[in-house]
């Protein structure tokens, strides 16, 4: 199992689709998964450090975590069938929910866990990029930095 961190996410043309971009944190491979548009504007306002005037579905999934008196531990991401990625959310006494990737990158960004990936997910979809490519990282580094929520927006909102 490898740790994880999120380098950001982007929106793949012209298709429109989100993509969550994860780099282990002691390796060079990047996982990239494809998530939903909602999920992608949690994420991106969460890494700018944005609080909305009323938390959203992911504020309020901690502040629920709290009050109950657990304690979220990691987020893994377990299994990959059919380009379809599945994860779990580990609380305290080893309690185990499965999950999105999506909704749990989102929320161990809210709680500060780390997020962890199995090697047979990474061995199956995790990508090398060789060092002609850095410049490439950067551009996307870039991008993020100069992203807001709205982009993730669906033309019907």
């Amino acid at each position: 199992m490898s740790e994880m961190r999120v380098v950001g996410v982007r929106v793949e043309l012209p298709a429109n689709q989100p993509i969550l971009l994860l780099r282990e944190t002691e390796g060079e491979r990047y996982l990239p998964i494809w998530i939903g548009s909602v999920e992608a504007t949690a994420i991106a306002l969460e890494q700018q450090g944005v609080r909305p005037a009323r938390p959203l579905t992911h504020d309020l999934l901690k502040d629920v975590i709290g009050a109950l008196g657990r304690q979220l531990e990691q987020v893994r991401i377990t299994d990959l069938q059919e380009g379809t990625y599945f994860a779990e959310l580990v609380f305290d006494g080893d309690v185990r929910v499965s999950a999105r990737p999506s909704d749990s990158v989102a929320l161990a960004l809210r709680v500060g866990v780390p997020i962890h990936a199995e090697e047979s997910v990474l061995a199956e979809a995790g990508l090398i990029i060789p060092d002609e490519q850095e410049d490439e990282v950067e551009k996307f580094r870039e991008f993020l930095d100069s992203v807001s929520p709205e982009d993730f927006r669906g033309a019907d909102t």
